[in-house]
């Protein structure tokens, strides 16, 4: 159960790192200040603004097409690498040992876990919040890729005859 423990608080702390860039983003005006609202009324002039309105970028830009590809890439390496260590011999620690060792089911995890990925950039983006947006694809390719190499790293288990 430590283990479990141990990673429940890495989780944690990884989401209040990432809860930081969270934080809703506000443009300003060039004098650094941000606009009031006019006065109500029936004859109320608003002002145009001379700046141009800020540069966004489309969802389906290179930069995320990349980073999705990284994404399943990723996952399909975890897919084969915990694979390769129940073949091994190994135990699972995050999922059960008869949800990795049924084949359909694992994929199915594995493509959604890629699907959720995509789905809360999917959701940054159209929030605003587009260095999160990265984040997320750049923090789930990291663990996967940390995974992968432990999974690959285990020694066989020993079996007894």
């Amino acid at each position: 159960m430590p283990l479990l423990s141990r990673t429940v608080c890495r989780w944690a702390l990884a989401l209040f790192l990432l809860v930081g860039y969270a934080v809703a983003q506000q443009f300003e005006n060039a004098a650094g200040v941000l606009p009031d609202a006019p006065p109500s009324g029936a004859n109320t002039v608003v002002p145009v603004s001379t700046n141009p309105a800020p540069r966004t970028h489309t969802f389906w830009d290179r930069r995320n097409a990349l980073l999705f590809a990284g994404v399943g890439v990723f996952r399909a390496l975890d897919y084969t690498s915990t694979r390769n260590m129940r073949d091994r011999g190994r135990q699972e620690i995050l999922l059960s040992n008869w949800v990795v060792d049924n084949r359909p089911l694992f994929i199915g995890i594995e493509a959604a876990g890629a699907g959720l990925s995509i789905g809360l950039s999917y959701l940054m983006h159209r929030t605003g919040h587009h260095k999160v947006e990265h984040l997320i694809s750049i923090g789930h390719i990291s663990g996967a890729a940390f995974g992968d190499a432990r999974n690959y790293g285990l020694n066989s288990a020993v079996r007894r005859q």
